[in-house]
Order: structure tokens, then C-alpha cells, then sequence
């Protein structure tokens, strides 16, 4: 199969791209995302829902659009394509949360001021997601055997999480962290919501400012993992990349709904390392045997559903202790 061929027109992706510049416009100038304040969770409780109602409506959209154009045997698999890719990055995405936690509490950022990191972190995001889908689809349309190294890669990245699930990440010795304060004049101290100050003519950058390059970088690691994941659901280039941005759009309200009950779900990171190891096997063993998108679906949902349960039942080791 080709990686390029798409179900989408040029009208199509024009007005996905709009509506996606639409909604980041509401969202910064309308509705209050440019403002210095602490998000509540009663507000990104209100725009998580908002985010997973417009994806829900866009499933449903897609697949109207394509019963009336392609016929209902294309629509049914194009959905069902798109809504198991946009749960796989979902859950996925709950990774970045955790570690977005962790760089925020590193550099000691106050609310108020995380959600201008989590702006500029979801356009970076976008960009660079953008360009490894495209990169991503066309390598696979000339190298189809790239997806059996793309599921080796998963295969073995799920292995590693489930062994190091207990494992917080090094934050403070991160070497791009160490290379940006080696080659940056930084400026200690707090700066409120400024990337940049100037004190005697001489432009630095803030402490914040490197957090946000911490975010860009953690997001570019996770794109390596979710992208290929979602290339074992789908080789179409136009449900790759609406899924993932709904994903992505979700992000920073997902953030803050899951930052005060982060710890609750201290398993869901084997959950999400077993997602990967499925999703890795699945692609390995698709030459003999091609598990159905329904399937992959269900196994997805039922890692994520079973690995929060649990969390709920089981204490963390720390508190047995």
C-alpha cells in the first residue's frame, strides 16, 4: 500500500488546518489562554471535554462525509482508523503530563505560569509533528519494510518502560539542559512569565526559557514513540495527522485536569509501556497475521481502563513502605 495515498482532498486538509488555527485563536485570545492565572480543574475539566466532544464530533463528521462520498465500507474503516488512533495518542499523551510535572517541579514554575510554557509547547508541538507525519508517511511509501523497524522500535521502547516504570527521569542533568546553559546567558531567578529580559543592553533568557526548551525536547522523544504507533493503525496521512493534533490540542488541558491526581495513578505507565509492546508485536506480526483496527481498539482501551483501576486498588511501594 502506498503511505501517501490519503481519503482526503486538498478542501479537506484546508479546512482542518483552519479550524485547528480557529480553535488555537479562541483559545489564546478569546477565552483567556494569554492571561497569567492558575487553570482550575472545574476549567481544563471544561476544555478536556470540549477537546474529546470536537474529536468525538469529527469522527463522526469524517465518517458521514465519507458514506455519502466513498461509500460505507470506506467511512466505517476510515472512523474506526481515526478514533483508535486518537485513543492511542490520548494515552499516550498522558506520558508527557507526567514528565511536563516533573520539569515544572524541577524549575519550581508556578502554575500561573505553566500554562504559557504549555502555549508555546502545543504550536512547537504542532510543527514538529507536522513535519515528522509527512517525513514519516513518505518514508513508508517508499520503504514499506521501515514499519517492521518501526515496530521492533516500539517493541523494545514498551520492554524498557516496563522495566523502568519506577524510574523518575535525571531532570537537572538532562545534557540539553546542560548545553543550553553552557552556550545561553541565563538570567536566575524569577522573571514572571518572560523568556527573555535585558539587563545592561545585554539580552538573556530566563530560567523559563529553558523549561520550555525541556518541553519541545520531551515532546520531539515522545513524537519518535507515538507517531510510528499510530503508522501500525494507519498509513493515511490525513487521519496520522488529525488524530495526533486532536491529541496534541488536548494536551495542556489534560495537563492541568491530571496535575493534582498524578500520583493516583502511579501504573498506568505499565499500562501505556504495554500499549507500546502490543502495538510493537502487532506491526512485527503483520506479514503472518493482521490484527483488526476493532481489535487493537479494544486491547488499547482495556491496558489504559485496567492499568487506572488498578492504580486505584494498589498502593504505591513508597506508601506500603
Amino acid at each position: 500500500m502506498n503511505g501517501l495515498e490519503s481519503i482526503a482532498s486538498a478542501p479537506m486538509w484546508g479546512a482542518f488546518i483552519a479550524f485547528v488555527l480557529v480553535m488555537l485563536a479562541l483559545d489564546l485570545f478569546v477565552f483567556g489562554g494569554n492571561k497569567a492565572h492558575k487553570v482550575s480543574v472545574k476549567e481544563a475539566g471544561l476544555w478536556s471535554l470540549v477537546w474529546v466532544s470536537l474529536a468525538l464530533i469529527f469522527g463522526a463528521g469524517l465518517w458521514w462525509y465519507l458514506n455519502g462520498t466513498q461509500g460505507e465500507a470506506i467511512a466505517d474503516q476510515k472512523a474506526l482508523e481515526f478514533f483508535s488512533g486518537y485513543l492511542i495518542e490520548k494515552a499516550l499523551s498522558v506520558d508527557n503530563v507526567f514528565v511536563f510535572l516533573l520539569i515544572f517541579t524541577a524549575f519550581q514554575v508556578p502554575q500561573q505560569y505553566q500554562r504559557r510554557v504549555l502555549i508555546y509547547g502545543v504550536l512547537g508541538a504542532i510543527v514538529m509533528r507536522a513535519v515528522m507525519i509527512m517525513a514519516g508517511a513518505w518514508v513508508v511509501s517508499e520503504f514499506s519494510w521501515v514499519l517492521y523497524l518501526f515496530g521492533a522500535f516500539l517493541l523494545l521502547t514498551g520492554m524498557r518502560m516496563l522495566v523502568a516504570a519506577d524510574q523518575e527521569p535525571d531532570v537537572a542533568n538532562n545534557p540539553v539542559l546542560k548545553f543550553a546553559r553552557r552556550h545561553l546567558r541565563v538570567a536566575e531567578g524569577d522573571h514572571g512569565e518572560r523568556f527573555f529580559i535585558r539587563k545592561d543592553g545585554i539580552r538573556y533568557v530566563t530560567p523559563l526559557f529553558l523549561v520550555l526548551i525541556l518541553i519541545e525536547v520531551t515532546d520531539l522523544v515522545f513524537a519518535v514513540d507515538s507517531i510510528p504507533a499510530i503508522f501500525a493503525i494507519t498509513t493515511d496521512p490525513f487521519i496520522v495527522f488529525t488524530s495526533n493534533l486532536f491529541a496534541i490540542l488536548g494536551l495542556r488541558a489534560l495537563y492541568f485536569l491530571l496535575v493534582d491526581v498524578a500520583d493516583r495513578f502511579h501504573l498506568l505507565k505499565y499500562g501505556l509501556a504495554m500499549v507500546l509492546t502490543f502495538i510493537g508485536a502487532k506491526m512485527l506480526i503483520m506479514p503472518w497475521y493482521h490484527v483488526p483496527v476493532q481489535a487493537s481498539l479494544v486491547v488499547v482501551a482495556v491496558l489504559i481502563t485496567a492499568s487506572c483501576l488498578a492504580s486505584l486498588f494498589i498502593k504505591p511501594k513508597a506508601d506500603e513502605k
